[in-house]
């Protein structure tokens, strides 16, 4: 395809360019001429597949017109985009390519789903907003890891070391963590939807506003902890040992809370609504303006909570008197 680009002025030591797909040529334009055919001098500017892109400024039959700096500088700026992008996909391609073979740490907004990752030393790595959906991190180390925004989902963190890594604001639903070490980690934000947490470690994390409704976290540790305004209702935490945590604002309705250690835990104005805390330890505990409504307390330990405020209408209480 040949796209004619005459000048606004024929004339003398004029001159009239033929743009070709892949090249331009150009040659003088002798007076009167209006014209131009095929030339035999090709110039450095190499058009390629952008000549379509420019129809609404040069058309064959000669309506419009240009120059060639004007061209020049759309298609360098065209060619130009396309490089960026290109080497951009070509950057991370190869930052995936290093990650997965062991030369680098840093792997930010990488796609890494189902990479297989167990027990490899990724201590202070930057993953953040990483896709690693389906990735085995089996006994990983993970510790100081940047893992903010990244994408777990269903990944198996099993036994995995992720002491003061941050994960805030990532995805985790349905992700495994059995007994993994995430001691001081930020959490904040995160979704934890449905994730398997038995006997996790979560001494002293931040998981402030995160949600871990319907997760697994039978035997968890999580003394300490900052659980400001998270949602862990209808989640299992049955023998999870909380003491001195903060659930303040907590929705913990539903949940299972058996024999939990609850130990001078911070609850106010939490919703233990239809919560069991049969044989929970809530000595010292602050319930001041909690919803403890329909909750089973039977053989629970309340010795020196602080129930100023407290709904308890509907509860079974610790000596079996239902709360009127």
């Amino acid at each position: 395809m040949t796209i004619w680009i005459p000048l606004r002025r024929v004339g003398k030591g004029a001159r009239h360019y033929s743009v070709r797909v892949g090249k331009v040529y150009r040659a003088p334009c002798p007076r009167g001429w209006d014209t131009v055919h095929d030339f035999a001098h090709p110039t450095a500017l190499i058009v390629s597949a952008w000549a379509k892109s420019i129809g609404r400024r040069a058309h064959a039959d000669g309506t419009r017109y240009t120059t060639l700096p004007t061209l020049r500088r759309m298609l360098s700026l065209g060619l130009l985009l396309v490089f960026c992008l290109l080497s951009a996909h070509g950057s991370r391609a190869e930052g995936e390519g290093d990650f997965l073979a062991g030369r680098s740490k840093a792997c930010k907004s990488c796609g890494l789903k189902n990479a297989a990752l167990k027990r490899r030393d990724l201590s202070g790595a930057d993953l953040a907003s990483a896709d690693l959906a389906g990735a085995v991190l089996h006994r990983a180390r993970l510790a100081r890891a940047n893992l903010s925004g990244a994408i777990l989902t269903g990944a198996n963190l099993n036994k995995t070391d992720l002491k003061t890594a941050s994960l805030a604001r990532a995805k985790l639903q349905e992700a495994m963590l059995y007994e993994a070490d995430a001691s001081a980690a930020d959490f904040s934000g995160a979704d934890l939807t449905g994730a398997k947490m038995q006997r996790a470690r979560l001494v002293r994390a931040t998981l402030d506003g995160a949600r871990i409704e319907a997760a697994m976290l039978t035997g968890a540790r999580l003394d300490e902890a900052s659980l400001r305004q998270v949602n862990l209702s209808a989640a299992n935490l049955v023998e999870a040992t909380l003491r001195r945590a903060n659930l303040e604002g907590a929705n913990l309705s539903s949940s299972g809370l058996i024999d939990a250690v609850l130990l001078e835990a911070n609850l106010t104005g939490a919703d233990l609504s239809d919560a069991d805390l049969f044989g929970a330890d809530l000595t010292g505990a602050n319930l001041a303006g909690a919803d403890l409504s329909d909750a089973r307390l039977t053989r629970a330990i309340l010795t020196g909570a602080n129930l100023d405020g407290a709904k308890l209408t509907g509860a079974l209480m610790p000596d079996g008197s239902v709360h009127r």
